[in-house]
């Protein structure tokens, strides 16, 4: 089997490249975690040259890289670059392409191919990757990444998926999603599986409800002509916080390995209770910050929601009536990203507490970004009363126990395990589908001009709008955090 790794980038001028692909590889590089015999060849459309395409890499690493830079480390690096000019769909060039390949490989070799593309390119790419015989494996492993977004409804992904396999194995797709690359993500395994403490009540019986919160502070930055188009469900609920439930609620797998990983994840996703459309209006909120029709590139009167608030539940024997409350949103009070496990209150309390006394119940938090952690908030007894209680946290920080620089950026591990085959952390085409089918029926609701879904508006630097928090309190929960009221 060949040593040599290929790593070609379709799209290798353009921004994720520079923020996040080449800072990653060239980290693990430093790392060591790359092996020496291996070459990056860029493929995009500009006349651009090797040496050009090197100096605009080291640009996009000195600007966004949070690490030191070895600078004897990069020159060597920095010559394992090339460039190649083509167009995505003209076959031509990607016979062009092996030739080049070829002579850089001088031998069999590994092949990593990064579709960093808009989206309407993967037909076209992966197409020309069957014409030509890139994808055949003849000494070498072919696999092909591809990023978000996966289709926009159920059926444009079923279609994308079968166009795909007409040229490519399941298990030479590889789907990423950047979320299930980070350090707290992954955490969210090791917090449930390998600590007795917490098995035993992560179910029904003890836990009350479960809130995933992903906030954005920022808006549109330079994306209003796709983010009109999608919306926050398309953009963040299909993958991220989709992914981020089934994390939560899935069954212990028998092993580490990929397909074990995702067996289970799938079966939570099959699982989770489709909403009737009569009752989305129940269980769906969507909002809209105020001025973002003013934003520039955003169509006039667009209905395209900035903000949702989604109930489900997950109808199996350790999950029955337990909700899952699903939020994200754009410019609100502030980034963050947490999973926050409210257990139940105690069946009975001995103590005498004054009448109407609230209670609080405990609760696990898991902060997977920005101030990475674990908050477990249990009550104790104030002093110097008979029975006062008060919520105290215990508290974990990575970046006090390993450094502020102790975590790295989420691409370093999902390219590495693409390189080394393991799929554990890259969506499976039935996860995709799965997520759809739930998406779907609620994104037509909200489409439907027959049907009533009020867009309601909410305040830049809030939670989101007021019927959020009225969509709790009618269950007599609150969000979790609640260090700013929602408007």
């Amino acid at each position: 089997m060949a040593n040599t790794v290929s790593i070609i980038i379709f799209g290798i001028t353009g921004d994720l490249t520079h923020r996040k692909l080449i800072p990653a590889l060239f980290n693990n590089y430093q790392k060591k975690r790359l092996e020496e015999n291996f070459q990056i060849i860029g493929f995009s459309g500009r006349d651009w040259s090797d040496d050009k395409l090197r100096v605009s890499l080291r640009e996009g690493i000195d600007q966004h890289a949070d690490y030191e830079i070895n600078e004897e480390r990069w020159q060597t690096f920095a010559q394992k670059i090339h460039y190649f000019r083509g167009s995505f769909d003209d076959t031509d060039a990607y016979f062009r392409l092996t030739q080049a390949l070829e002579g850089l490989e001088n031998g069999s070799a590994n092949r990593l191919y990064y579709l960093a593309t808009p989206p309407g390119f993967i037909t076209a790419i992966t197409e020309n990757l069957g014409k030509t015989g890139l994808n055949r494996e003849n000494g070498g492993w072919r696999r092909v990444v591809i990023e978000k977004p996966f289709g926009t409804n159920l059926e444009s992904a079923q279609t994308l998926n079968r166009e795909i396999h007409k040229v490519l194995r399941e298990d030479q797709i590889y789907r990423i999603d950047h979320y299930l690359g980070k350090e707290t993500v992954q955490n969210i395994l090791v917090i449930r599986f390998a600590n007795t403490i917490f098995e035993p009540v992560w179910n029904r019986n003890y836990i009350d409800h479960v809130q995933i919160t992903v906030a954005e502070k920022v808006g549109l930055e330079n994306r209003a002509k796709y983010y009109d188009s999608v919306g926050v469900v398309r953009d963040m609920f299909q993958n991220h916080l989709l992914q981020l439930l089934s994390l939560v609620a899935m069954e212990p797998p028998s092993s580490y390995q990929a397909n074990d990983l995702r067996d289970e994840k799938a079966k939570v996703l099959k699982s989770i209770r489709k909403i009737p459309t009569e009752q989305i209006c129940n269980e769906t909120i969507r909002g809209q910050y105020r001025g973002y029709q003013e934003e520039e590139g955003v169509a006039r009167g667009t209905k395209t929601a900035t903000y949702a608030a989604i109930r489900f539940y997950v109808d199996n024997w350790r999950w029955q009536g337990v909700p899952f409350y699903l939020r994200s949103g754009k410019k609100m009070t502030k980034k963050l990203s947490e999973i926050t496990i409210q257990f139940k209150n105690p069946p009975h309390l001995m103590f005498p507490l004054p009448p109407n006394y609230e209670f609080t119940s405990n609760k696990l938090i898991l902060l997977l970004q920005p101030d990475e952690g674990i908050q477990v908030k249990f009550e104790t007894k104030v002093p110097d009363t008979v029975a006062e209680t008060r919520s105290v946290n215990l508290e974990y920080h990575y970046k006090d126990v390993f450094g502020e620089k102790a975590i790295p950026e989420a691409y370093e591990r999902l390219l590495m395990d693409a390189i080394t085959g393991d799929a554990s952390l890259f969506n499976r085409s039935d996860h995709l589908e799965l997520a759809w089918e739930l998406l779907d029926p609620i994104l037509n609701a909200w489409d439907d001009p027959d049907r009533h879904q009020p867009l309601t508006i909410y305040e830049p630097g809030s939670w989101g709008p007021k019927e959020a928090d009225d969509f709790l309190s009618a269950d007599s929960r609150k969000w979790h955090p609640e260090d700013s009221p929602s408007l």
